[in-house]
């Protein structure tokens, strides 16, 4: 497998723009990773493709800000990007590939296909954002019949997403391993998101509340509760403590991304937070069950 030594020189990767540009890069090479990202790169990513590089012989990173999967009122002209310190990024990661179409490549005229995964997509974010998974499904299934990839790495940051995407990679036949690698965290405990740009550092190390919310009920979980409501409860005092929250929902769920009543050893369980603070919205989550579930992959 190829790899990146360590203090090795940036290697800037192969920047494609079209399908047919994409498939000569990727003509006859080996075991193929992709890493679908919308930019504005942030060390989350680069853990991505990091790992990416350690087991794959060529490395795909997309950027593309997909406007699928972007509400009416959300920020998709606002959505931070930084094209130069992306390629930065990529190259010191050592990626091999750069796929950055356009949103005509993507969407051409008299596009009208969408691809909607029932179930786990429903609640939660699903039910807050309207359409957003179609949008997110949608463009990854475009990804992967465009690549090819033979595995496919996205963060455990965005669990629904990563749920979905590995419904409909199963539903469908879709011949890729879906990999999922945990949140990257600021040392405050924020997860690393490209929305974090829009707060100041001082918002920020404010915003970590919801992870010190996530990981009292997680302690809770430890020391014996099992009702989920009131390991809930102990995640909603705690972001109480901030005035500037305003809560979108604190669930804890099974695999299949439904609420539960009690709580059992099933590592695949989660609680998950969905709030704004200073006009951003924030998400996170993080497994009960401290042991690393054995489907990491699927």
């Amino acid at each position: 497998m190829a790899n990146v030594a360590e203090g090795a020189a940036q290697v800037q990767p192969q920047v494609v723009h079209s399908p047919e540009a994409l498939r000569s890069a990727l003509s006859g090479r080996g075991r193929v990773g992709l890493v679908p990202t919308m930019g504005y790169l942030h060390d989350g990513h680069a853990t991505l493709m990091r790992r990416a590089r350690e087991v794959c012989d060529v490395l795909v990173v997309s950027i593309f800000v997909n406007p699928l999967q972007f509400g009416p009122s959300e920020d998709l002209a606002a959505y931070p990007r930084d094209l130069k310190r992306d390629l930065g990024v990529v190259g010191e990661a050592g990626v091999d590939v750069v796929f950055m179409p356009s949103t005509e490549t993507m969407y051409p005229p008299a596009f009208d296909t969408r691809v909607v995964v029932s179930g786990v997509s429903e609640g939660l974010d699903g039910a807050s954002r309207p359409g957003h998974f179609v949008g997110v499904a949608t463009v990854v299934l475009k990804l992967l019949n465009l690549v090819r990839p033979d595995v496919a790495f996205f963060g455990e940051k965005d669990w629904q997403q990563l749920a979905v995407l590995r419904q409909m990679v199963r539903d469908l036949n879709v011949p890729v391993e879906v990999v999922g690698l945990p949140t990257v965290r600021a040392p405050s405990g924020l997860a690393l998101s490209s929305r974090n740009s829009y707060l100041t550092a001082e918002q920020q190390a404010r915003a970590a509340v919801l992870s010190r919310a996530l990981a009292a009920v997680r302690s809770a979980y430890a020391a014996g509760e099992r009702e989920a409501s009131k390991l809930r409860q102990t995640g909603l005092d705690v972001l109480s403590e901030d005035p500037e929250v305003t809560l979108d929902y604190l669930s804890v769920v099974g695999r299949d991304m439904q609420e539960r009543e009690v709580v059992d050893n099933d590592p695949m369980t989660r609680v998950l937070v969905a709030a704004r603070m200073f006009g951003v919205r924030l998400i996170d989550n993080m497994p009960l069950v401290s042991v690393r579930p054995e489907m990491d992959s699927a």
